[in-house]
């Protein structure tokens, strides 16, 4: 494994995975997209065989950490898979809010994935969490070596740089998507409710009716509701010009 052969190069890698990742805080990617870039920049940069970010999901009951992306392209490691809060070495990095190293994955009780490890010749591994600037901590990055590995002081801080970035930039992101449906619902009630003024207006429809007119076309066309208001609204603007 190559990672930490020339300290200076090394940590010159990470300050420009974190430049990428930070830089990703005030963009437009989505979340999928985000995810991507930091397993690929962590794992070009430390040289890992395999890095993967979980992240908890507590919108389930109760709540599960789910493997979310991989740089891996093995159908071994890419499958469907969660976890519970307490359970392997993901549940406890997440539980105990700090770094767990495991100098041979085989040997380690905690480590649930025996089998998958065997296949893929993975040997080391750490798990970073990742903690938002509340102290929470939304995920964790793991790192997966070919070779048994010892990973140092430096190598884990290092990591922890980049899975803080990281939680801070998923969380941005996770941010400006709801900010984004906020806006696009507010922007659709808007439209609909001009659309059934003009049905209102044009056609003497109560607004319960209007509504209910608006709905059915939208279902008989397969588009939204706000397609159909946008539609009712241009074609009223149109008759306007024509017999202005």
């Amino acid at each position: 494994m190559n990672i930490m052969i020339k300290q200076d190069d090394t940590y010159d890698g990470y300050i420009k995975a974190l430049t990428d990742i930070s830089r990703a805080i005030t963009s437009d990617l989505f979340i999928e997209d985000l995810l991507k870039l930091i397993v690929m920049v962590t794992a070009k940069v430390t040289g890992v065989e395999i890095c993967s970010l979980w992240i908890v999901n507590e919108e389930e009951k109760p709540p599960k950490i789910r493997l979310k992306t991989t740089q891996s392209i093995s159908p071994e490691y890419i499958k469907d898979r969660a976890l519970d809060m307490d359970e392997g070495v993901v549940g406890y990095v997440v539980t105990h809010k700090k770094p767990l190293i495991l100098k041979d994955v085989l040997e380690s009780d905690r480590f649930k994935e025996k089998e998958m490890a065997k296949k893929l010749g993975l040997v080391s591994m750490v798990g970073i969490p990742l903690i938002t600037q509340e102290e929470k901590v939304i995920g964790v990055l793991n790192c997966f070596t070919a070779q048994y590995h010892e990973f140092s002081e430096t190598e884990v801080n290092l990591l922890r740089a980049v899975a803080n970035q990281s939680a801070i930039a998923i969380v941005n992101t996770e941010l400006m998507v709801k900010t984004r449906v906020i806006q696009e619902e507010l922007e659709a009630r808007k439209k609909i409710e001009q659309a059934k003024e003009v049905l209102m207006d044009t056609r003497k429809m109560s607004g319960d009716e209007a509504y209910g007119w608006i709905r059915k076309r939208s279902m008989d066309s397969r588009k939204s509701i706000r397609e159909v208001a946008e539609a009712i609204i241009l074609s009223n603007e149109i008759f306007k010009n024509d017999t202005a």
